[in-house]
């Protein structure tokens, strides 16, 4: 597939710059502002009180006076904290593009959340380096929920089939230019380091209590009653004896349901706070109009079943509000007598039961709307690489150019790598230390990950089908369970083989294979563990620094050799990471030997 027509891209550092100089503006005056704020609200509370001890110690002015100064700062009190939050609004969106800066940079590195957590018992994961500090998930996380990363990796964690990846790429390339709509995505999900919605995932999983239908109305009808019997006391129509009677009848008939509506509101307490969160990027979601199939499915999800999902929560956080305010000291006995708490409980229970379901689905809409924002800047970032042709017919990676996404384009060296469909099935990739050979496994093995997730790859071209990655990079012996290297090596290959009896073809990447046992039982092992893969329909790398194993395309079909050349200049090693065709035909390890001064 040629490169992506159609979408125009001006470079992404002026754009960035540009924005970033705006919003700095825009911080500078906000922040002049709260100062002038600040100040004046200072004077106005002097004013007020001078004006306060004149009107009430003197009596030489009226009352109105203080009343009047006193109120202008309460009123420029909620006028000083909407420009606060305009301010730290104007800060997060400055840090978008900081980070879109450092990223280009390449700065990028521990400077945002790594995704460390994903990591466990993930079967390739380190040895492509997908999580953890410097990986391919902290490169292009810039979701701000918890449920924004839990997307974004579980989409590096695992390929998709053909039409979902094609999906992801459309809602992709519509989301690329969409800078507003990210950003404000961003700014919305950001008030917490990280947007929690864990725990409101776990409210909404929970069950609700499920109060009888009647008790409303009887709660609904108890109030007035009270209020009923408190104005008749109050002109003197009955005894107030009726009415304290019935103030301890209906508390104690309040005490018998007391702890179920204590554990609903305890319940919501921890989720109310990311309710906010949830529904300003439900709300900025909605607004929002999409072309892409993917998307407006997911906006379409969002208006199916009544009203909008950002209004259903601002009802739940009104009842909330209520609940908050029987705290206040001076409404407390006036909410106990009305019942207030009662009320909220068996409203909040209602609105659990309606709409709890639906919650699961709005977050993940927000987590792929997220997930999909990151890739897309990702591709805004990398205008120049393309999206990859995903094809049915496979096992396939067929690419020219190919190079490793998280190193700088001035160091990195692309290759041409072809695998399954016209080509080979397997290479043996032999040369020495340092030649290239892990870090070209790591290229396919990522961009593999890039491609199936919906994002561009770092290449001039990819075409490229759904496959599983088997790897062997990273194996180290297991002190816990007392296996050495070879042992945690072979158990790790017979996953791999075990994997590609799957339904989806596997994509191998042996790294020096069975490097830890003699040469002998290295070349039959490898011959036979090849052998299979090739026959059970896999494609992939074998690299190698013996010799010895280069035999193996000789006997095995649709395998061939390849390798990575170096010279010694001057006592050191040059490498240049082009791949070649055929076996390495030279070592200079005794030649290096020598140049540090070991008589070989």
């Amino acid at each position: 597939m040629t490169r992506d027509s159609g979408w125009v891209a001006g470079p992404p550092r002026a754009e960035y710059e540009r924005r970033l100089a705006s919003w700095r503006a825009r911080i500078e005056a906000l922040d002049r502002a709260n100062l002038l704020i600040s100040n004046t609200r200072l004077a106005i509370a002097a004013a007020g009180a001078v004006l306060l001890w004149q009107a009430f110690v003197r009596a030489r002015i009226s009352p109105w006076w203080p009343i009047g100064a006193w109120s202008a700062f309460a009123a420029l009190a909620v006028y000083h904290a909407l420009m606060l939050q305009r301010s730290e609004r104007a800060r997060r969106a400055a840090d978008v593009y900081d980070r879109g800066l450092e990223r280009l940079a390449h700065r990028w590195m521990g400077s945002g959340r790594d995704g460390a957590r994903f990591l466990d018992d993930h079967p390739y994961a380190r040895d492509l380096d997908l999580f953890g500090r410097g990986s391919l998930f902290e490169r292009l996380n810039t979701a701000r929920t918890e449920v924004g990363e839990a997307t974004l990796a579980d989409w590096l964690s695992a390929g998709a089939p053909s039409a979902e990846v094609r999906a992801r790429q459309d809602a992709v390339r519509e989301l690329r230019p969409m800078l507003d709509f990210r950003e404000d995505l961003a700014v919305l999900a950001a008030e917490s380091p990280i947007g929690r919605t864990g725990a409101l995932a776990a409210w909404a999983a929970s069950p609700p209590r499920n109060f009888p239908r009647a008790l409303g109305p009887g709660l609904a009808l108890a109030g007035a009653l009270t209020v009923a019997l408190a104005g008749l006391s109050y002109f003197a129509a009955v005894d107030l004896g009726w009415f304290v009677g019935w103030i301890l009848v209906e508390s104690s008939i309040v005490w018998i349901w007391r702890e179920r509506f204590d554990r609903v509101l305890h319940a919501i307490d921890t989720p109310e706070r990311d309710l906010a969160l949830l529904s300003s990027v439900l709300e900025r979601i909605e607004r929002e109009s999409f072309s892409s199939a993917r998307l407006a499915e997911l906006r379409q999800t969002l208006t199916m079943g009544g009203s909008p999902p950002s209004r259903r929560i601002a009802r739940l956080r009104s009842m909330v509000g209520w609940s908050d305010s029987t705290h206040n000291l001076l409404f407390a006995p006036i909410a106990h007598v009305l019942l207030v708490k009662p009320h909220v409980a068996v409203a909040i229970d209602r609105w659990h039961r309606a709409n709890g379901p639906a919650i699961s689905e709005w977050l993940r809409i927000v987590g792929e709307i997220e997930a999909l924002s990151a890739l897309a800047a990702y591709a805004f970032d990398r205008p120049q690489d393309p999206f990859p042709e995903i094809v049915d017919a496979g096992p396939m990676f067929d690419g020219d150019g190919v190079a490793h996404p998280l190193i700088p384009d001035m160091v990195s060296v692309p290759n041409d790598v072809q695998l399954g469909g016209a080509g080979p099935r397997g290479a043996v990739i032999s040369g020495s230390k340092m030649s290239g050979k892990s870090t070209l496994l790591r290229t396919v093995g990522v961009n593999t990950v890039l491609g199936l997730a919906g994002a561009p790859v770092r290449a001039m071209r990819l075409r490229l089908s759904p496959l599983v990655i088997g790897a062997t990079l990273r194996i180290d012996d297991s002190l816990q369970e007392g296996h050495s290297r070879f042992y945690t090596e072979i158990l790790r290959i017979r996953g791999i083989v075990d994997a590609a009896r799957g339904p989806v073809p596997l994509l191998f990447l042996l790294d020096e294979i069975l490097h830890g046992t003699n040469s002998h039982d290295r070349r039959i092992g490898a011959e036979a563990i090849v052998r299979a893969l090739v026959n059970l329909g896999a494609i992939g790398l074998v690299t190698t620094h013996d010799l010895a194993l280069t035999e193996l395309p000789a006997r095995l079909d649709s395998v061939v050799n390849m390798h990575f050349e170096d010279r010694l200049d001057n006592g050191r090693m040059v490498f240049d990471y082009r791949m070649r065709p055929g076996v390495v035909e030279h070592s200079n390890a005794l030649a290096l030997m020598r140049a540090v001064g070991l008589d070989v």
